[in-house]
């Protein structure tokens, strides 16, 4: 499994997970410390400006725990549906593009798999990631206008 963060300037966390991981409250949270440190480390200063996380209403996300995680970094949350790809970035911009391109290609190891995938993501030019989050605006509208149905 894969958990894949990125802005309007490309990519900022890419996590794998060995076969078979579940992720919980803990577990995310991990997830959110070494998000943290990635924007730390590739957007200085964005931290104090102020992140904005959009992720849905799982119930790892919505645990108290993560709660507080997020609320002693100071992110502020963009929440949806559980498992909504319609309003997600990764589902409805970087995965697709990512399944045609993995399409025919045979893999040996997991590890060789999370080295193609990373080596995609570092190919694609800042536009790709910026339309990604363009399109936000315009899916968050089509879900409004759709009352909440899937399009």
């Amino acid at each position: 499994m894969m958990s894949f963060f990125f802005d309007h300037k490309g990519p900022l966390l890419v996590e794998f997970l060995e076969r078979g991981t579940t992720i919980n409250a803990q577990r995310y949270q991990a997830t959110l410390q070494n998000l943290k440190r990635a924007i730390k480390s590739k957007r200085p200063g964005m931290l104090s400006n102020g992140v904005i996380l959009l992720h849905d209403n799982a119930r790892p996300h919505t645990a108290n725990a993560v709660k507080t995680t997020l609320q002693q970094f100071r992110w502020e949350t963009l929440e949806h549906p559980p498992y909504s790809p319609d309003l997600s970035p990764c589902e409805f911009h970087v995965f697709g593009p990512l399944k045609q391109a993995i399409r025919g290609h045979r893999f040996t190891m997991d590890d060789k798999v999370c080295d193609w995938v990373q080596s995609w993501i570092r190919q694609q030019p800042t536009s790709f990631f910026k339309d990604g989050i363009d399109r936000l605006v315009s899916q968050w509208d089509k879900c409004a206008n759709s009352f909440g149905d899937y399009f």
